[in-house]
C-alpha cells in the first residue's frame, strides 16, 4: 500500500511543527497558508507549497488542518463567500480524507462532517489536540478523536509522529467535546493560578518559590509547572499561548454545557475573568498575564 499524501493547512504555532514532524517521518506533505512567508519556511525542510487550497485538494490524500477557530474552519473548508475563494469542499472527492486539529465547537464539527459528506464524499476526523507548541515539537501531543470506526484506522498511522497517545472517543465531534473537557480543567487552573500567586505575594511568601515547593503534591499539573513560574516573575514576553484562545474554548464549554443541560458554573466563571482582562487589551497576551488583575498597583 503506498504512503498517503498529506496537505497540510494552517501553518501557525502549532501547525509549523507538527508538519515538520510528518516530514521528518518521511512523509510527502503539500503545504497551503494565508500567510505566504509560513508556508515558504517549510519549504526548506522539504514541504511542497501549494498556491492554492484548491491545488493541495487535488493532490492529496488526506487533508489537515490547524486553525484559530471554528469559523476560519468553516470558511477554509467551505470557501470565502466574499472573495468567491474556494474551499477544500469544492475540491473534494470520495476517498479522501479530512484530519481538523483544530479546538472547534463540537455542534458545528458534526454540522461541518455532514456538510462535507454531502458536498464532495470527503469523510472527516475531529482530531484536536493538546500539549502545546513543546509537545507538537517533541511529538508527544495527546490527540482526541471522532471518526467512524475505518476513518480512525485509517488516519491513525498518520497520527503516530505527532502523538504520545491517540485516543478514539467515538463519533465525529467527539473529539471536540474531550477537548472541550480538557480546556475546563486548563482554563479554571489557570484562573486560580493567578489567585493563589497573588495571595502568596500579598502574604509576604516568596512567590517564586511555589514551583518548588508544590511541585509533586496534588497541587502539581502542567497548567501549574508553566503557569507558576510566568506569574510570579511577571514573564508575559514570547507566549506560547494567547488568552483569547483558552477564552474561546471556555466559551465553547459554556455553549456545550447548555445543548447537554450539564451545568458548568466554575468555567463559566472563569470564562468571565478572562473576558473581563482581554477586554483591557490582553487578549493576545500569555494566560500567565491574568495575575495582574490581582496584583496591587505600586505607589
Amino acid at each position: 500500500m503506498s504512503t498517503p499524501r498529506l496537505g497540510f493547512i494552517g501553518i501557525g504555532l502549532m501547525g509549523a511543527p507538527m508538519t515538520r514532524r510528518l516530514l521528518s517521518a518521511g512523509f510527502d506533505v503539500t503545504v497551503w497558508n494565508r500567510s505566504e512567508e509560513k508556508s515558504a519556511a517549510l519549504k526548506a525542510d522539504g514541504a511542497t507549497v501549494a498556491e492554492s487550497i484548491t491545488e493541495l485538494t487535488q493532490s492529496v490524500d488526506v487533508v489537515m488542518l490547524c486553525l484559530a477557530n471554528t469559523a476560519v474552519v468553516e470558511e477554509v473548508v467551505f470557501g470565502d463567500g466574499n472573495s468567491g475563494e474556494g474551499g477544500v469542499a469544492a475540491s473534494g472527492s470520495a476517498g479522501q480524507r479530512l484530519v481538523d486539529f483544530s479546538s472547534s465547537d463540537p455542534a458545528a464539527t458534526r454540522d461541518f462532517a455532514q456538510r462535507l459528506k454531502e458536498s464532495c464524499g470527503m469523510a472527516w476526523v475531529d482530531s484536536p489536540v493538546s500539549g502545546g507548541v513543546a509537545g507538537a515539537e517533541a511529538g508527544s501531543l495527546a490527540i482526541m478523536c471522532g471518526a467512524e470506526a475505518d476513518d480512525m484506522a485509517a488516519v491513525e498511522p498518520l497520527l503516530a509522529p505527532l502523538a504520545a497517545r491517540v485516543t478514539h472517543m467515538g463519533a465525529v465531534g467527539s473529539g471536540q467535546v474531550t477537548k472541550v473537557c480538557n480546556q475546563m480543567v486548563v482554563g479554571c487552573q489557570a484562573a486560580v493560578l493567578a489567585e493563589m500567586v497573588a495571595l502568596a505575594e500579598a502574604s509576604g511568601v516568596d512567590a517564586t518559590r511555589l514551583t518548588e515547593a508544590l511541585s509533586g503534591g496534588f497541587a502539581d499539573s502542567k497548567p501549574f509547572q508553566i503557569l507558576t513560574p510566568r506569574m510570579a516573575a511577571g514573564e508575559f514576553a514570547n507566549p506560547p499561548w494567547h488568552l483569547r484562545t483558552l477564552l474561546k474554548d471556555l466559551d465553547m464549554a459554556v455553549a456545550q454545557s447548555q445543548r447537554s443541560q450539564s451545568a458548568t458554573p466554575m468555567s463559566g466563571l472563569a470564562a468571565q475573568l478572562m473576558r473581563a482582562h482581554a477586554s483591557r487589551g490582553h487578549a493576545e497576551h500569555d494566560p500567565a498575564i491574568l495575575v495582574e488583575s490581582y496584583r496591587t498597583p505600586e505607589t
